[in-house]
């Protein structure tokens, strides 16, 4: 048996990478490891080929890590045992369409203008206030949380409720359980009664159109509308938050991305999908699957009944697929990355996260040209206590 590495995956300094992980990467492609959490060793998987295999082999089932105390990073498991995110196909497919059918080009493209004048209002809110200013509090936070509750028709008194238990629900710390755990509960309890309410009374938003459904498939219960509305709900307050703190943190500390961005704004979408593929925006690993038939993956045996992890912030930086991929290169030749995920599981909301950051970051820029730090680098605070990479604060001048 391999050696089993012990991998708390707590490395939050800034956004360098994690050395644990860069280790397992360069000890091969398949390593043993053990979490924090959970009642098994699990395989961790860090090559490009190697998760895309992963994510589309039907013999890795997430659906299998149901009802078992499986590795983790937290000790409350974020996900609900009817969540999408631990369904395969084709049960979860179902539900899949239905929130995709929300976040298709189309959709997004129809959603931007309201995104903007959104961005808009709060840079106008932190400009009136004058500078200095937090950055995470002004923007990063309120614009994914204003998006996915305006989709979602959750009452503006509600809102900040609903950022409040979706970051709890994050957290690592051992003394987070009972407030994960309740946040979950209160969330999972709040959809109950608002889809109740938009099966009584319609709308013209998410809920209302995902209960609707496709006349070609059987309509979704109340039940897996309320975890399809919590997962989305935890989903739009995760990546793009974060990431629109982490890009502009980024643009601020490094003058020759922040100078290409004012002289070229044409290059924000090349630049975004790099700064996306090279931040390592969360810690560790996610959700695992269980092996249901013995698999050789990368050389590897891995048994029937193994639990096996993917990284994609390894994958991000596969040195076969991406050259040099430590540096953050605007000219790389473009390659699909995996900081939305892959097959299956791909994030249904990725277009809608796009949109936010081009948005967020473009109206920032443009709109505060002279924005800069407000403090040296190595006092911006970074978040430890969940499993994000983020900075709590990120204080600008301009």
């Amino acid at each position: 048996m391999a050696h089993t590495a012990a991998c708390p995956f707590d490395y939050s300094e800034q956004l360098e990478f994690d050395p644990s992980l860069a280790q397992l990467m360069a000890r091969g492609p398949v390593s043993r490891i053990r979490l924090s959490y959970g009642e098994a060793e699990a395989w961790l998987v860090t090559t490009f080929d190697g998760v895309r295999q992963v994510t589309t082999d039907p013999r890795f089932s997430r659906a299998a890590i149901v009802g078992r105390d499986y590795p983790r990073m937290t000790l409350e498991p974020i996900v609900s045992p009817e969540s999408i995110n631990v369904m395969d196909p084709p049960r979860g497919t179902r539900l899949r369409h239905a929130a995709a059918r929300a976040f298709t080009q189309s959709s997004v493209k129809r959603m931007t203008p309201a995104i903007e004048e959104v961005a808009h209002r709060l840079v106008d809110e932190m400009a009136e206030q004058g500078p200095p200013a937090d950055l995470a509090r002004g923007l990063s936070e309120p614009l994914p949380n204003h998006t996915i509750c305006a989709l979602l028709d959750v009452p503006d008194e509600d809102r900040p409720l609903m950022l409040r238990l979706t970051q709890q629900m994050l957290a690592t710390a051992p003394d987070a359980r009972q407030a994960a755990a309740e946040a979950k509960q209160h969330l999972r309890a709040y959809f109950t009664t608002l889809v109740a309410e938009r099966r009584k009374d319609g709308g013209s938003d998410l809920i209302t159109t995902m209960a609707a459904g496709d006349q070609e498939e059987e309509p979704l219960s109340d039940d897996e509308l309320a975890v399809l509305a919590l997962t989305l709900i935890l989903s739009g307050n995760d990546t793009a938050t974060c990431q629109i703190s982490n890009i502009a943190y980024t643009l601020l500390t490094r003058p020759e991305l922040r100078d290409l961005l004012r002289r070229s704004p044409e290059q924000l979408p090349r630049l975004l999908d790099e700064l996306l593929r090279h931040i390592p925006f969360r810690k560790g690993v996610g959700i695992p699957r269980v092996a249901l038939e013995d698999v050789e993956l990368e050389g590897v045996l891995i048994r029937a009944g193994d639990f096996v992890h993917v990284s994609y912030l390894a994958a991000n930086r596969d040195p076969e697929v991406f050259a040099d991929p430590d540096v953050l290169d605007v000219d790389r030749s473009a390659h699909p990355h995996m900081t939305f995920g892959w097959g299956g599981h791909h994030c249904v909301a990725s277009t809608l996260a796009l949109a936010e950051l081009r948005t967020a970051i473009g109206v920032l820029f443009t709109r505060l040209p002279r924005l800069r730090l407000a403090v040296p680098a190595q006092e911006v605070p970074w978040d430890t206590r969940t499993i994000r990479r983020f900075p709590l604060e990120l204080p600008v001048t301009w």
